[in-house]
């Protein structure tokens, strides 16, 4: 009997490339996509519940699966309010991870973001931090925080920022070795095939920093 694994944020660039990995993949038979927009075109074995991830609770008989693996983020200049912003990124992943908890789901993954602090006095940092916390609180057996440093990958959206960020990164790449290795660009690639090769497997480490990230893709 294969597996059923559930994504949250698949129209974002680590889900979307994460779907196409879990289509790909045999051992899972269904893929469930819980999202406010429906994507065309996927093949049978895609499962998709539309609606509004910020009221998770009511798609709760329908949270159902062996695996979570959730990828949901924004960002400031797409959402400026902070209110808003904190009900995305620590909201959503942590009512993910209640439902888990509550519907008897083992296994939980979660994009984060380096330098994520609950004790940050920046913004974004604070909430992925107060996200981490109030997911590991949960006690599902089988939770993986991933925290990638800036991400590179082929977006559907124009973000100039990131884009000259990367330039910057990549010119200053040779010198990111020893302590600052975690500094280095994560690939979006690696970010998803780290989380499919982490459900497969029996690590014990929760925590997983961006330097750790491209080693356990290849695992």
């Amino acid at each position: 009997m294969g597996k059923t694994a559930i994504i949250l944020g698949a129209t974002g660039l680590t889900g979307g490339i994460l779907l196409q990995k879990l289509i790909e993949d045999k051992r899972y038979t269904t893929v469930k996509l819980f999202s406010r927009n429906k994507i065309e075109g996927l093949p049978i074995k895609v499962k998709q519940f539309i609606g509004n991830l910020l009221e998770l609770e009511n798609f709760k008989k329908d949270f159902i699966a062996d695996e979570v693996f959730c990828c949901i983020g924004t960002t400031a200049k797409k959402t400026p309010d902070k209110t808003v912003y904190k009900a995305i990124d620590y909201g959503i992943p942590v009512a993910a991870a209640k439902l888990s908890k509550e519907n008897g789901i083992n296994t939980f993954l979660v994009v984060s973001a380096l330098g994520a602090n609950a004790n940050s006095s920046v913004f974004y940092n604070k909430t992925k931090g107060e996200m981490e916390q109030s997911v590991l609180s949960k006690k599902i057996k089988n939770t993986y925080i991933l925290q990638p440093s800036i991400i590179e990958g082929d977006r559907k959206e124009t973000r100039i920022g990131e884009k000259i960020g990367l330039v910057l990164f990549k010119i200053f790449q040779p010198l990111f070795f020893g302590k600052l290795k975690k500094y280095q660009i994560t690939e979006a690639e690696h970010i998803a095939q780290t989380m499919i090769n982490l459900a497969n497997s029996t690590s014990i480490k929760k925590i997983i920093t961006s330097s750790s990230i491209k080693l356990l893709a290849k695992v």
